[in-house]
């Protein structure tokens, strides 16, 4: 069995530089809470949820850092990796006779994607009574990985030869999109009729790296990868605001408030007849809006994307997402935390189901673990290291 195929969109992921090891947030506390953030978020987190978040702390809070926080998530709903697996095997294995289970499996992956998501973060913050400020870092890379199956062979009249002489020129074509950010939150508390409210937002340099790569079946040398990359680096900005009353919040969050369109270099297939490789991207305004609970011990949140998030045109990879998410805290030492999303920009989706653990040992740092699962086929762990002073 050819297992490098196992880690085909894994390995596109991981090759993109800058990228460090989910989806966009990529830290493990709102991870395991479903992905909420807008307002569960903390003031070291809150470059990644909601910027004004950065203006709410503890007062014996000084100073905190994550380092680091990473992430991967991998879906492949149809069973591709298994089933592409089988094909090498039986190319390999150059048995005509077996024609016929080699068509059926080519005819059932036809058409089918695999997707994996790494990414990673850090972050240092610098809470404070005039304006509050976090230094932080993002990296992910979002990686597809589809087969593109050959129908045009040199023997026709032979049907066992021709299924055969498709197979070995049929192909796995990749892209992935990888985007690493460095930036400065900064937020301000402040009163208004009595009001508590706070606003923020986080100017930041993007790096946006795209990789294309085809290979056949059967075969793949990962390290031409970057002779199909291309970067640019451009400036976006996150901003966001938040009122609370107690422990009541509502909040809003808006990241990448500058559009952005990215064209991948054009790659000609290796396989004759096969169309070139390029793939388009786009990224776009992403407003969130948030409601929950934040007590001492208690968090309870539910996050609502207000638009749809397109990216790659050619995959299904749209995103509104609804969250919801908790944590109890047990005497400042161990946090309980789950939580449940969903993709409502797809009728019929599966939800995914989160959870995990924040160990606290004598409040000197914090370990926070979480873990996601959609079904068997698709699911993700998180980690991060913080500390606060």
């Amino acid at each position: 069995m050819n297992t490098k195929l196992k880690f085909l969109a894994l390995a596109v992921s991981l090759t993109a530089p800058g990228v460090f090891a989910a989806n966009y947030a990529i830290e493990a506390r709102g991870d395991a809470m479903g992905g909420v953030g807008v307002v569960a978020a903390n003031y070291l987190t809150a470059p990644f949820y909601n910027p004004a978040i950065v203006a709410i702390y503890r007062r014996n809070d000084d100073a905190g850092m994550i380092l680091p926080s990473v992430g991967i998530n991998y879906n492949d709903p149809d069973n591709l990796v298994d089933n592409m697996d089988a094909i090498s095997d039986l190319i390999d294995s150059g048995d005509a006779s077996r024609a016929a289970e080699l068509q059926a499996k080519m005819d059932e992956v036809n058409g089918d994607v695999v997707n994996a998501n790494v990414g990673g973060v850090v972050a240092f913050g610098i809470p404070n009574q005039y304006l509050s400020m976090n230094l932080f870092g993002k990296a992910y890379a979002e990686t597809f990985a589809t087969p593109h199956i050959a129908d045009n062979c040199s023997t026709p009249a032979n049907t066992d030869l021709c299924t055969l002489e498709n197979a070995q020129n049929s192909t796995v074509n990749a892209v992935s999109v990888a985007v690493t950010e460095v930036g400065i939150s900064l937020a301000k508390y402040q009163t208004f009729l009595g009001q508590h409210m706070s606003f923020g937002i986080s100017p930041k340099l993007q790096r946006i790296y795209t990789y294309v790569y085809e290979a056949g079946i059967d075969n793949y040398d990962i390290s031409d990868l970057r002779e199909n990359s291309r970067g640019e680096t451009t400036f976006n900005i996150d901003a966001g605001a938040l009122w609370f009353h107690g422990p009541f919040r509502i909040g809003l969050a808006a990241s990448n408030l500058i559009s952005r369109d990215i064209e991948t270099r054009s790659v000609v297939s290796q396989v004759a007849g096969n169309p070139n490789l390029q793939y388009s991207y786009q990224i776009r305004p992403q407003y969130t809006v948030g409601a929950g609970i934040v007590a001492d011990y208690v968090t309870l949140s539910v996050d609502y994307d207000l638009n749809e998030d397109k990216r790659f045109d050619d995959f299904a990879d749209n995103t509104q997402m609804i969250r919801v998410g908790g944590e109890i805290d047990l005497m400042r030492q161990l946090k309980l935390r789950a939580g449940y999303n969903k993709n409502l920009a797809y009728s019929g989706s599966e939800g995914t189901v989160t959870a995990g653990i924040g160990l606290s040992p004598l409040n000197f740092f914090q370990l926070d673990i979480g873990a996601s699962y959609t079904n068997e086929n698709a699911m993700g762990g998180y980690v991060n290291f913080l500390a606060s002073y």
